[in-house]
């Protein structure tokens, strides 16, 4: 059993973290997520419960669900393990700053100009085929709704960071608790797997009872998951205080517990992936009403979500630290433009469905969803990465991008 004394925890904790390499499974795991988001929207339109398009295949409908109830929350855990080295280096002021030209400027401009460009496929395809752009943006930002589309995760970010920057300035103790957990789980990361799966379990399930699953907060095109709000809050800071410590010798050590232990949280990652399957099973096939759930069924969905969204956390991360940190990866091409691609990629997604709209393309209705799934998530990548890369190369451009 590894023993950390409480001195040697806290000069771990406090120190400025050495600036040095980029961690490559780290990147690698943030990169494979914005894959996942790419596909999760590609194939969307074309799940059997809740299809736009007439084709569908229902295998989709696991791919949604398994993306859906982990993802974003371990995109805030990612985002946040580099939040207090960045602090530390920088200052509260320059830190601010950077999150504003990073974050705030390119929501901005997904929020006024990208996000209701993608909508208007919607608007033509759904609603008023003969409906003009200048149309339907003026009453988009007069009269709404004003979705902000994948754009709502960046501007929670930013809301995160400068509450991550008070919590510096003002109780930076709490995080610093956290980094002590995770430097005491390098040996033993139950400790923190267990913590971190109990406290979504407290910050979730109560949340979305009240809430319910589907209500968003929304003013304009700021929007975020009503249940989702403190699960999300909760990542991020797991991220940050896991960050405030030092990477090499906690959790997320190449050389700690946590990798070497990746078949307990893939073991974990698919009983709990199992338990909402069986529960969703369980809602279409034996309960009287799908529309109303019994209380015993909303706990028991809850419950099993909270514990789906901690293990994958864990399960990709360590997969990534034992399989995929040294040498060449497929996804080192894309780790530059990644942010790009996720900021732009709704664009191409939802006018190549447009397209795409009611076109048969196999001798079934499953095939043609599959090709066109297919289709729009290859051009998706391919145009949204080519755009990233043209920006990129626009002088100070990579300071955003």
């Amino acid at each position: 059993m590894t023993v950390i004394s409480q001195t040697a925890a806290s000069a771990g904790v406090r120190a400025v973290p050495k600036t040095k390499a980029r961690n490559a499974a780290l990147d690698r795991a943030r990169t494979f997520i914005t894959m996942l988001v790419l596909i999760h929207h590609s194939v969307i339109a074309y799940t059997y419960y809740g299809h736009t398009d007439r084709q569908s295949f229902i295998v989709f409908d696991g791919v949604v669900l398994f993306n859906d109830s982990f993802f974003m929350a371990a995109m805030f855990f990612l985002s946040g393990l580099f939040v207090w080295p960045s602090l530390q280096r920088k200052g509260i002021g320059w830190f601010l700053r950077d999150r504003f030209w990073r974050l705030g400027l390119p929501f901005i401009v997904c929020a006024i100009l990208l996000m209701p460009f993608a909508y208007w496929a919607i608007e033509l395809e759904l609603h008023d085929p003969n409906m003009s752009f200048a149309s339907f943006w003026w009453r988009t930002v007069t009269e709404g709704p004003w979705n902000s589309g994948p754009a709502w995760f960046v501007w929670a970010l930013l809301a995160l960071d400068v509450l991550a920057a008070v919590v510096y300035y003002a109780l930076s103790g709490w995080v610093e608790a956290i980094g002590k957990l995770s430097l005491e789980s390098f040996g033993r990361p139950g400790l923190f797997f267990w913590a971190l799966l109990l406290a979504s379990i407290v910050v979730y399930v109560p949340v979305v009872l009240y809430l319910g699953a589907s209500r968003w907060f929304a003013l304009g095109p700021f929007a975020v998951q009503a249940s989702r709000v403190l699960l999300y809050l909760l990542y991020f800071f797991a991220g940050c205080g896991i960050g405030a410590a030092s990477f090499d010798r906690g959790l997320l050590a190449a050389d700690g517990e946590m990798a070497r232990r990746w078949p307990a949280w893939l073991g974990a990652t698919i009983v709990s992936y199992g338990c909402i399957v069986a529960l969703i099973y369980i809602k279409h096939a034996v309960l009287p009403d799908v529309n109303h759930q019994p209380l015993w069924w909303e706990i028991g969905y809850a419950i099993a979500f909270a514990c789906y969204s901690a293990s994958q956390t864990f399960n990709i991360i360590a997969l990534f630290l034992r399989f995929d940190n040294e040498g060449f990866s497929i996804l080192d091409p894309l780790r530059d433009s990644a942010y790009g691609i996720y900021l732009i990629h709704y664009v191409p997604v939802l006018w190549l469905q447009y397209l795409l709209f009611g076109m048969s393309l196999g001798p079934s209705d499953q095939l043609t969803a599959i090709i066109k799934a297919a289709i729009v998530f290859v051009l998706t990548l391919a145009s949204s990465w080519a755009a990233t890369a043209a920006l990129r190369r626009i002088p100070g451009a990579t300071h955003v991008l």
